[in-house]
C-alpha cells in the first residue's frame, strides 16, 4: 500500500486530491495535514494531523516525524507556501516528492518575475509591471493606462486573485494599495500591476516527468463561485468550467511550462486569458501542485493526481497526446452541493415549466 502524506489537506484543493486517489482504486493510504484543526475535520484522509506553518521552527523536523512514524512513501503539499518549504527540504525528507526544480518553483511564486521570465522566453503574457513603493503607484498606473483600458492591480504573490482590483485611474490603484498598507496587511512592493485582459479564460493542468509532458488537459472557467460578490466578477476557483480543444492554449501552456523549467517534473498549472484580440497570453504558473478542480479531470478520465504519485515512485507511465479528453464535458459545483460531471448536450436538458 503506498502512503501519501498530503498537506492542506483541510483546503477544497486538498480534498478533491484525496478524491482523485480514491477514485483510482488504488488502495493508496492518506495522511492528511493541515495547519488548521477545525478545517482538518472536514477532510476524508485517512489520517488526520495538525500541522505547522513552514515558517515554524519545527516545520521541517515536524515532516522528518510524519514520514517515519506513519511509513510514507511521497509528500505532496497543495498550500503554495508549503510546495516551496517542501521543495526546499526535499533531499533531507526520507520521502518523494516529485516536485519542479527549486528555482522554478521560486520564480513561479512571485507573478512579477514570472511575467518577466516569460517575456524573455517570447512567451505572451499582459503587460505589466512591479509597484516598488506607494509613492509610484500612481505615475506607474497611469502609464499603464496610456494603452489600457483597466489595470489590474494584484498580489505578487498567492492564488485566488489576492488582493486584486481592476481599476481605470492611478488614484483608485492607490488608495487600494494605500488601505492594505495601511491595514499592515501587505506592502506596498508586494503588488504589482498588470493590463487587464477581457477575455475567455483557460486553465492548463499537466503532468511532467523526465523533462517529458506526461499527460496535460486544458479547460475554460465559464462560471465562479461566488464571483458575483467581486469588483471584478471573478474568484479564479470555477463554478462551472468545461473541457476544451483549443491546439493555441494546449501549445502555449506548454512553450509557458518549457521556458519555466528545462526539465519539467512533477505538476504545473497554467492560468491563460484571451486579450481584446482573443489572443491567449499566460498569466501565471502554479508549479508542484494542483488546481482546486484536480478531481474534476480525474472524473473525466484523465486522473493526475495518481500519475504523479506513481511517477514519484519510479513508474514510467505512457505520454498521453496533450488534451485528449473530449471537448464540452462540464464539471459543476457549489460549496455545500458537491460535484457533478455532465456532458455538454445534457446540459440543458430539463423540462421546462412555460411550455
Amino acid at each position: 500500500m503506498t502512503t501519501v502524506l498530503l498537506l492542506g489537506a483541510g483546503g477544497s484543493a486538498g480534498a478533491n486530491v484525496v478524491d482523485a486517489l480514491r477514485l483510482s482504486g488504488r488502495g493508496y493510504r492518506v495522511v492528511g495535514v493541515d495547519i488548521s484543526p477545525v478545517r482538518l475535520h472536514l477532510s476524508l484522509a485517512d489520517e488526520r494531523v495538525v500541522g505547522c506553518r513552514p515558517t515554524d521552527p519545527g516545520y521541517a523536523d515536524g515532516l522528518r516525524r510524519l514520514v517515519q512514524t506513519r511509513g510514507v512513501d511521497m509528500v505532496h503539499p497543495q498550500p503554495d507556501p508549503e510546495v516551496i518549504a517542501v521543495g526546499a527540504l526535499r533531499e533531507h525528507l526520507g520521502a518523494m516528492t516529485f516536485l519542479p526544480s527549486q528555482a522554478a518553483l521560486e520564480t513561479a511564486a512571485d507573478k512579477a518575475s514570472f511575467a518577466a521570465r516569460m517575456a524573455r522566453a517570447g512567451v505572451p503574457v499582459p503587460q505589466s509591471t512591479p509597484y516598488s513603493d506607494l509613492s509610484t503607484v500612481v505615475a506607474q498606473t497611469e502609464v499603464m493606462l496610456h494603452d489600457h483600458e483597466r489595470v489590474w492591480v494584484r498580489a505578487r504573490t498567492g492564488a485566488g486573485s489576492r488582493a486584486s482590483l481592476p481599476v481605470r485611474s492611478g488614484e483608485q490603484a492607490r488608495a487600494w494599495i494605500g488601505w492594505w498598507t495601511s491595514e499592515k496587511k501587505m506592502r506596498a512592493d508586494e503588488f504589482m500591476a498588470a493590463e487587464m485582459l477581457p477575455g475567455r479564460e483557460f486553465a492548463y493542468q499537466s503532468v511532467w516527468q523526465d523533462g517529458e509532458l506526461v499527460a496535460g488537459q486544458a479547460r475554460e472557467r465559464v462560471e465562479y463561485l461566488y464571483g458575483f460578490l467581486t469588483p471584478h466578477g471573478q474568484t479564479s476557483t470555477p463554478a462551472v468550467a468545461r473541457t476544451v480543444k483549443e491546439p493555441r492554449v494546449d501549445a502555449l501552456a506548454l512553450a509557458a511550462v518549457r521556458a519555466l523549467d528545462s526539465r519539467p517534473q512533477g505538476a504545473y498549472c497554467v492560468d491563460i486569458k484571451e486579450d481584446a484580440s482573443g489572443d491567449p497570453r499566460v498569466t501565471e504558473v502554479n508549479a508542484g501542485r494542483f488546481f482546486t478542480t484536480s478531481n474534476f479531470l480525474a472524473h473525466a478520465g484523465l486522473n493526475m493526481p495518481d500519475m504523479l504519485v506513481r511517477c514519484a515512485l519510479g513508474e514510467r507511465l505512457p505520454r498521453l497526446p496533450s488534451s485528449p479528453l473530449p471537448a464540452d464535458l462540464y464539471w459543476i459545483r457549489m460549496v455545500d452541493m458537491g460535484y457533478v460531471l455532465v456532458e455538454g448536450d445534457r446540459l440543458d436538458a430539463w423540462p421546462r415549466a412555460d411550455r
